[in-house]
């Protein structure tokens, strides 16, 4: 307890410093050649401008955009873009980069919904001939032109995590990279960006495409300041590690499931903090465990303290729209817990739609090739009646949610100290299920849903189709 309330001492004493006093001064240039990008912006219109900034220790750089979905297809190539170096901001994890625009270009009409990769190469300066080229690669994310006009499926890439994860400009919403080893609680979408893309979106993105499916795609800052895109969709997809949400945009979502939407959870760890958009959406803040340094704490605007959203003090649980939240969940074969474990879902209700051509049995196990249960997953307080379980509703799962499949996870000692009332002996779940609160929620748990359709693991695949077959059209 004397070593939590020192280190409490400790951060308060150093956000006091970050904020009171002025700039240290721009970070070192590398010492290596490089090359850095980001975009003014992760969603576009075709239409739309959008702006490439870059700062290298190289003049001239090659540039090549492709839209990465079943296939990759170059749409866009520029053989020489002029480039300068420019000095790295202390604050630029926190407040941007500011460097000028290196190459803008409005978005042709004909470019379809999707994640577009940005490349950038230069010859190495290094007279060693296997010297690799100077590279390095960005995103975005282009939105239907006339939205649901191809798809009534919309999925929405978590870039809040993205960022929240990135260090670049020293500083992330994590300590364990951190520059200074510090947690960062203010990150900026104007630096270069670490896509979680690959890990997660670019697999399941790839399996819909090539199975026949067609997809539009957003980000998670368009639920938030572009409701009325939803109007145009019947399921909304959350995909992979979806950790980040604003009040907004839970706000959203859980109105367009009240008209009848649907939306489908493939994903794990999902909205468990609380972010606040700032400066129009360019940054995201988040106290997270340091709670009582939000300036919200003690106001009469608690409910928005950037923190868990199972908190006690924000009374809004993550289970209240997605059936399931972290705090009955945890890890599996991640962070020490459940190493040797199965990485799969038993199946309790075999009868339900969801599994409609699998052939699966109550009792049997699907997933475990390709460690669909796996990273991080969300759960619910459940009781068992004759075998089966059944959620309790104590925890802000809805009354009605269906448990249709479950893998033991548990959180790691030191989490507990998130949350002031989190017992550290509890054993969770990553739980499968659903529930209609007027359209169907649909939820995996997990992070790691869409490996099984990398893995082509055919009981995953049908699971899904079935789900985008009956509430995507």
């Amino acid at each position: 307890m004397f070593y939590h309330r020192w280190a409490t001492a400790f951060f308060v004493l150093l956000v006091w410093a970050s904020i009171a006093a002025p700039s240290w001064g721009d970070l070192a240039e590398p010492r290596t050649p490089y090359l850095f990008a980001y975009v003014n912006t992760l969603s576009v219109a075709p239409g739309e401008n959008i702006s490439l900034h870059l700062s290298s220790s190289e003049p001239v750089g090659k540039l090549t955009i492709h839209r990465v979905g079943a296939k990759e297809d170059l749409v866009h190539s520029v053989d020489e873009i002029a480039m300068k170096r420019y000095p790295i901001p202390d604050r630029a994890s926190s407040h941007g980069c500011s460097w000028p625009a290196a190459y803008t270009f409005a978005v042709p009409s004909d470019w379809r919904s999707g994640y577009y990769r940005v490349s950038l190469s230069s010859p190495n300066p290094n007279p060693q001939p296997d010297a690799k080229p100077v590279q390095t690669t960005c995103f975005f994310v282009v939105r239907a032109s006339d939205p649901g006009s191809t798809s009534k499926i919309l999925v929405q890439f978590a870039t809040n995590t993205y960022n929240a994860y990135t260090n670049w400009g020293g500083h992330s919403l994590y300590a364990y990279h951190d520059r200074d080893g510090l947690q960062g609680h203010r990150v900026s979408f104007l630096r270069p960006i670490q896509s979680q893309f690959e890990n997660w979106e670019g697999p399941f993105v790839r399996w819909a495409e090539a199975n026949g499916y067609t997809l539009e795609f957003a980000i998670n800052g368009d639920l938030e300041h572009r409701p009325s895109l939803l109007d145009h969709y019947k399921l909304v997809l959350s995909i992979g590690h979806d950790e980040y949400w604003s009040s907004l945009m839970r706000d959203h979502l859980e109105a367009f499931i009240g008209r009848g939407g649907n939306v489908a959870f493939f994903s794990g760890n999902t909205c468990c903090w609380q972010v606040r958009s700032e400066d129009e959406g360019t940054a995201l803040t988040c106290w997270k465990q340091w709670y009582n340094m939000d300036p919200l704490y003690r106001s009469d605007k608690e409910s928005l303290l950037s923190t868990l959203w199972s908190h006690h003090l924000v009374q809004r649980p993550e289970n209240q729209l997605t059936g399931v939240g972290f705090l009955w969940g945890g890890y599996h074969k991640s962070h020490g817990q459940w190493m040797d474990g199965p990485a799969s879902y038993e199946v309790h209700r075999p009868d339900h739609w969801i599994f409609s051509g699998t052939g699966i049995a109550r009792g049997e196990r699907f997933g475990g090739k390709d460690t669909i249960v796996g990273y991080e997953c969300d759960g619910c307080e459940m009781e068992w009646r004759e075998g089966l379980p059944y959620a309790t509703g104590s925890d802000g799962t809805p009354k009605d949610f269906l448990i249709l499949g479950t893998c033991p996870a548990t959180w790691a000692p030191d989490d507990a100290f998130w949350y002031d009332r989190f017992p550290k002996d509890r054993v969770g779940a990553a739980v499968l299920g659903t529930y209609t609160r007027g359209g169907t929620v649909i939820t995996t748990g997990s992070t790691d849903w869409a490996h099984g359709l990398k893995g082509k693991d055919p009981v995953v695949e049908q699971i899904t189709k079935n789900v985008l077959d009956r509430l995507g059209k």
